[in-house]
């Protein structure tokens, strides 16, 4: 008897969860808010560190624009760039890639599993020794 009714039972469960509404699953769209969390480098060979958040950069491939929101009231520690939107681009040149910023080369860059390293000292017109070196981790986002 227990055995009929355990049955029956679930097979009620497994009825009652089927559903027709079939909504189709939408691709998510997952973004990246870069903190900048390591300044290196310069003529005087800073080593600055940075708490997430207080430094954040956001890239849009599709408008090429950069958001940079700088909280950093210390404006003796180099922090790269103020808050505000500016127009971005990247320059592939010999297998390696440069970020552009509002028509500037800033720097040598590259991306490894969450970490995003701009070099300063390579640039693509030859390699330098005092520019910085900023170091971000990447926080993903899923956009809905």
């Amino acid at each position: 008897m227990k055995k009929s009714i355990i049955i029956v039972l679930s097979c009620c469960f497994l009825f009652s969860n089927c559903s027709d509404n079939q909504d189709p699953i939408e691709p998510q769209k997952i973004e990246y808010l870069w903190h900048l969390v390591k300044v290196t480098g310069g003529i005087a060979a800073i080593d600055e560190e940075f708490s997430r958040g207080t430094i954040t950069w956001s890239f849009d491939d599709a408008t090429k624009k950069l958001v940079v929101e700088n909280n950093n009231d210390n404006i003796t520690i180099e922090d790269a760039l103020d808050s505000g939107s500016y127009d971005y681009d990247v320059l592939e040149l010999e297998q390696e890639l440069y970020l552009i910023i509002d028509e500037n080369e800033f720097g040598n860059f590259k991306i490894s599993q969450n970490l995003l390293v701009i070099d300063q000292n390579k640039m693509s017109t030859g390699d330098g020794s005092d520019g910085f070196i900023y170091s971000f981790q990447a926080e993903t986002i899923v956009v809905e």
